[in-house]
């Protein structure tokens, strides 16, 4: 009897298991034409907050999880393979994520590091947005061109009171912004 009523306290502390965010894939646009064939993009640096599962939400001044809702992939591999995918749509070169799949060597090789990827709350009632903050390092190959290094920060407006969806949809839509600038900035 003492078991059974010490399992249904445990199991009741456990509460619903968190939900699980996919993030959806954001349209590219028009194409950007560049200097490379191939283009390798090294795994994503993120700070130590959004390497794991919580999806944070910055209101006033600190970050905490949102409450039941996770997500679905591990952030630094889902937004290597998302940025990879969006660079590949917009410029039609053939690119993947390290380690390089191919034979022949990528032209250039992208290096991401974010230092701020959050949804930001509006201060009384006001509308919110995603943040991705960082810099990307563009590395050409012997003979393909010059090397790049530069700043992004890209903000995409969320709803008052957005919820796991809307957060995650502002993050493709802030990859794909991403893409594109590294694609206009570093990859021509």
């Amino acid at each position: 009897m003492r078991r059974a009523a010490l399992a249904l306290l445990l199991l009741a502390a456990c509460g619903p298991a968190p939900v699980r965010v996919p993030v959806p894939q954001a349209p590219v646009g028009e194409p950007v034409a560049i200097a490379f064939a191939a283009v390798e993009v090294r795994e994503v640096s993120l700070p130590l907050y959004a390497e794991g599962e919580d999806i944070f939400v910055q209101s006033g001044g600190g970050l905490s999880p949102l409450a039941g809702a996770q997500w679905a992939d591990d952030p630094a591999r889902a937004l290597t393979l998302d940025l990879a995918r969006a660079l590949s749509d917009l410029t039609g070169a053939r690119v993947a994520p390290e380690p390089w799949p191919f034979e022949e060597d990528a032209g250039a090789v992208v290096d991401v590091r974010v230092s701020e990827i959050v949804a930001r709350t509006g201060a009384a009632g006001a509308p919110g947005a995603f943040v991705l903050e960082g810099q990307a390092y563009v590395g050409a190959r012997e003979g393909e061109g010059g090397d790049s290094a530069q700043d992004f920060a890209i903000a995409v407006p969320l709803p008052e009171g957005a919820g796991p969806g809307a957060i995650a949809a502002a993050r493709a839509e802030a990859t794909r912004a991403l893409a594109r600038q590294i694609a206009e900035r570093g990859l021509r």
